[in-house]
């Protein structure tokens, strides 16, 4: 199965000194991360570089670099999702504790949630969340026309009812025109007869 959104490499920092990190490759691509490290701003950012096929993202917020490199078909959005993702996780487990971290404090239990995080935002379609809305869009526009069809049908037999209703009650009416036409004419021929016998 070919992974088109493959993301490769991820870190956590500050400042130039890594916390914790992850590689699903071997090559340089910590090397490029480190430079790339050494010559970001300190304020909050969102920024992606190109190294060959490769695109590095990076997101600084509150002291904290957060980086991925991921495959240059994988795009923008679900590099930025999974960096905000990996910052979530990483202020739910470690708070401020990291201002006074030593390099590679968080590695031994962070790294397997980088590992597991990249490979959610790799391979779960749902991780991307305009795709996963767009796919529920679809889904209740479906079960909506379904409905609609289904109103239109119940509709179809309402009118279909509402003639029937229509004929039967113009039956009834001739019925009844006829049934006191024939009351009359049989009264008239009783009242006839009663009158030639009688008189």
């Amino acid at each position: 199965m070919a992974q088109r959104n493959k993301l490769l490499y991820s870190l956590v920092a500050r400042g130039a000194v890594i916390l914790a990190e992850h590689s699903d490759v071997s090559g340089n691509a910590a090397q490029i991360a480190i430079r790339i490290l050494e010559r970001l701003p300190a304020e909050d950012t969102r920024v992606t570089y190109t190294q060959e096929r490769h695109m590095f993202h990076i997101m600084v917020h509150a002291g904290l670099t957060y980086l991925c490199m991921a495959e240059e078909a994988a795009g923008r959005r679900i590099a930025f999702a999974f960096l905000e993702d990996v910052k979530d996780n990483f202020m739910s487990r470690y708070g401020r504790t990291y201002r006074e971290a030593i390099a590679y404090e968080y590695n031994t239990d962070f790294s397997r949630v980088l590992q597991q995080r990249m490979e959610y935002f790799s391979n779960d379609p749902s991780a991307d969340v305009i795709n996963r809305v767009r796919g529920e869009i679809t889904q209740v526009k479906d079960i909506m026309i379904e409905n609609i069809e289904k109103v239109l049908d119940r509709g179809e037999r309402l009118d279909l009812l509402v003639d029937k209703t229509e004929h039967l009650q113009g039956e009834a009416f001739a019925f009844r025109r006829e049934a006191k036409r024939a009351r009359r004419v049989m009264w008239w021929k009783v009242s006839t007869n009663a009158g030639c016998s009688g008189g």
